[in-house]
This record gives structure tokens, C-alpha cells and sequence, in this order.
């Protein structure tokens, strides 16, 4: 069983969370990793999700933060490796979509690194369309952006 948190960027489950992902993604992007690590700062995100289960340990998280108008942009999604596979990361971006939603966003974006395949199959499979590149994605190799329209369920 998950249970789902929304919070914001306080937690300290997430900020554990979010060490545990940078430290994956310091590997995974190599000499990029300077690049990507200079959007992703997590001091004023107002709209993350912690997952646990029954044990009460965090065991996933993901973040919103306002695009533009009626857009929301998903940020620091990550399970770690042990617990992929599990439906971890497909409930936290479904509670990160209904929570846009609610905010009055009808559409939720986001660039993932072509050096994280699971991360991809994970969009794919939740509905998400590849786009263009976008803000400072915009003509990076390694870059992936995605996009999806929200629609009540």
C-alpha cells in the first residue's frame, strides 16, 4: 500500500529524496550534471508529493512548480533503484496532475535526460507526448521534454 503527502519543499523526506536522486543523476549526466543541477533547486517549490508506505518510510517523490499560465512544469521525480518497478512513480505524478488541476492548470510539461530510459517509459506509459525543447531545455542534446493535457478521469 502507498500513501501519498502532498507538502511542499520543507520536508525533509523529500529534500532526503531529492539528495538520493541529484547523487544518481551526478552519475547519469557526467559532465552535464553542472547544467541540469542549476534548474532543479528545490528551495521554493510550494507543490511536492512524498510517497510511503506501511512502514511509514518515504519511498518516492516528484514536484509541480507554475510554468506559465495553465501550465504546470513536473520536477524531481525519483524512486530509488530498489523500489522501481513497483507503481511508485506512476501514483505520485498522478497525484502531481490532479493537484495541477486543482490549481487550474490544464496542462502539465517536463524535460527528462535521454541517459534515464526508465524515467521515459515511465512518461510514455502515463500519457505524455514528446515536445519541443523547451526555456533552457531548448537545443540540448540530451535533453527529452515532454507534455500532456490534463483531463478529469
Amino acid at each position: 500500500m502507498i500513501f501519498l503527502k502532498r507538502t511542499n519543499s520543507k520536508n525533509e523526506d523529500f529534500i532526503k529524496l531529492v539528495r538520493e536522486l541529484d547523487a544518481d543523476l551526478a552519475i547519469r549526466d557526467g559532465d552535464d550534471h553542472s547544467f541540469y543541477d542549476q534548474f532543479n533547486k528545490i528551495d521554493s517549490i510550494k507543490f511536492s508529493v512524498v510517497a510511503y508506505n506501511e512502514e511509514n518510510q518515504a519511498i518516492g517523490c516528484g514536484a509541480i512548480k507554475q510554468y506559465e499560465p495553465n501550465v504546470m512544469e513536473v520536477k524531481r521525480m525519483f524512486v530509488p533503484l530498489n523500489l522501481r518497478g513497483k507503481g511508485i512513480a506512476r501514483e505520485v505524478l498522478k497525484e502531481l496532475e490532479s493537484w495541477a488541476m486543482e490549481l487550474g492548470n490544464k496542462k502539465c510539461i517536463l524535460e527528462t535526460g535521454i541517459k534515464q530510459p526508465e524515467a521515459i517509459s515511465l512518461y510514455k506509459k502515463c500519457g505524455y507526448k514528446f515536445i519541443d525543447n523547451y526555456g533552457q531545455y531548448a537545443g540540448v542534446e540530451n535533453s527529452v521534454c515532454f507534455g500532456k493535457l490534463l483531463r478529469k478521469e
